[in-house]
């Protein structure tokens, strides 16, 4: 028997889950929420791990502690310890009066650090001591810093590739990974699509309701996005369409490949999140005409996260998505 969807909210952001898939990864949060294990949640960008993240600090004893997130690429690298772990008054030339860290803010509580991929070696090693318990100091402190905090992390990267590189250390994924979480792409969980898209129309324009034709195309759509590209695009609809029905054309998509149920399914694991978001990347990429602060938006990662992805692809693989 098909279940509708349901709606849940965790810390403010609902969470409209339909497709087994999804039900299924939630019923494992409710299980591994209730105990102090550090976890690791892996999926392409958009595909709503911070969802996930907020859902662990839900149904964990903590969910009375603060909740604290920070995303590691959205930090200048100068700046990612003195906001992870405080500095003094005095520590640096505009530290006017101390601050505490995001450590000691989250203390009992959950911290959440998205792109945890994006961190550079020295602080790896930081993040690894105090991870293990090991009281640390405030930047230019003198009296050490003691927390309980449960760290939950997430990241697009394929950081099992990283650690073999020697851009991410081996003992730092396995103490962030005691479990690890894969959230599906959009386009792996078919059922989620029409009820996302109904529920981002509502909020746009309550009058609002998609064509069946509408409803056929946002189905047949790759979402390289996932979520966050959804959501775009039918907020972009319901603003700039003409009248209360959503049309295939409101939505300007591409015109729709094979179904999502058709199409080859790839197992979510990190061995291939690098190949799949590539192609996300450049599917964006080519979408906005190569416009990068644009497709970095669509796809939920920061200008300077793109800027180094693209460097590694090369500049033949970015002009051929822009030509395609």
């Amino acid at each position: 028997m098909l279940l509708g969807p349901q709606t849940k909210t965790f810390l403010g952001m609902p969470a409209i889950v339909s497709s087994p898939a999804m039900r299924q990864l939630l019923g494992l949060v409710e299980r591994i929420a209730q105990t102090n294990a550090a976890v690791l949640i892996t999926g392409e960008s958009g595909s709503g791990k911070e969802l996930i993240a907020r859902a662990i600090h839900h149904y964990s004893l903590r969910c009375t502690k603060p909740w604290v997130d920070v995303s590691c690429a959205a930090l200048p690298e100068h700046l990612v310890e003195s906001e992870l772990f405080g500095y003094e008054k005095g520590a640096f030339s505009s530290a006017d009066s101390p601050k505490p860290g995001l450590f000691e803010l989250a203390n009992l509580g959950t911290l959440f650090l998205d792109e945890i991929g994006e961190l550079e070696p020295r602080m790896q090693v930081k993040l690894l001591r105090v991870l293990d318990g090991v009281p640390y100091y405030r930047l230019g402190g003198i009296r050490k810093v003691a927390v309980n905090v449960r760290v939950v992390a997430a990241t697009n990267q394929d950081l099992e590739g990283m650690v073999q590189t020697g851009r991410f250390r081996n003992d730092l994924y396995h103490r962030l990974g005691q479990i690890c979480l894969c959230v599906p792409p959009l386009r792996e969980r078919l059922d989620d699509i029409v009820p996302l898209a109904e529920y981002f129309l509502r909020q746009s324009n309550p009058r609002s309701f998609f064509s069946g034709e509408a409803l056929r195309v946002l189905q047949r759509h790759s979402w390289p996005g996932n979520v966050r590209e959804l959501r775009n695009v039918v907020t972009k609809a319901a603003v700039l369409s003409r009248n209360l029905e959503i049309v295939a054309d409101d939505l300007m998509l591409a015109a729709p490949g094979p179904a999502a149920s058709e199409r080859p399914s790839q197992a979510c694991s990190p061995a291939n999140l690098d190949g799949m978001e590539k192609n996300a990347i450049l599917q964006v990429l080519a979408q906005t005409n190569g416009h990068q602060q644009r497709a970095a938006e669509l796809l939920g990662i920061s200008r300077r996260t793109l800027s180094r992805k693209l460097k590694l692809y090369g500049r033949e693989a970015v002009r051929e998505s822009c030509a395609t």
